[in-house]
């Protein structure tokens, strides 16, 4: 598998790739894609074709926006690859922490946070459309050599 820096020039192979990776109605569209890439400290990193992840660091802290994986590209590593690249994505640029929202019924993927030394540190009654909670893991982030303090 090959990862890449996304931009807002990939909103659209982005947003299809999230479509493919999400039920209806909670796919995020190229606009919404683009504006974010285009916002201060947000960044993607990407396997065209496959799947993708988008993140953002703010006051020493990070935050996954975003992990799309396409079906026909799941159970082959590339969600812990996507993951592994945004967690030194976040810690080159200065974050001491990393925090993610999950269903609290998605059991593969916090299979792969809990895997990845996330912790539950909160839950989000209600969260998504369909009513179920998310849960708020955090993982602490070593520095990077040469990171920005």
């Amino acid at each position: 598998m090959t990862l890449a820096a996304a931009g807002a020039a990939d909103a659209g192979a982005l947003a299809a790739l999230h479509a493919a990776a999400f039920p209806p109605g909670e796919a995020w569209g190229a606009d919404a894609i683009a504006l974010m890439l285009e916002l201060p400290g947000t960044y993607g990193i990407w396997s065209p074709g496959e799947g993708f992840v988008l993140a953002r660091v703010a006051g020493g802290e990070a935050e996954i926006l975003t992990l799309a994986v396409c079906p026909a590209a799941r159970r082959r590593g590339l969600g812990g690859a996507l993951m592994a690249a945004a967690l030194a994505g976040a810690a080159l640029r200065g974050a001491a922490a990393m925090f993610l929202e999950v269903a609290a019924g998605n059991a593969a993927a916090l299979g792969l946070y809990l895997g990845l030394g996330f912790a539950e540190v909160g839950r989000r009654r209600r969260y998504y459309p369909d009513g179920s909670d998310a849960l708020v893991l955090r993982r602490g982030l070593d520095p990077a050599p040469g990171a920005a303090s």
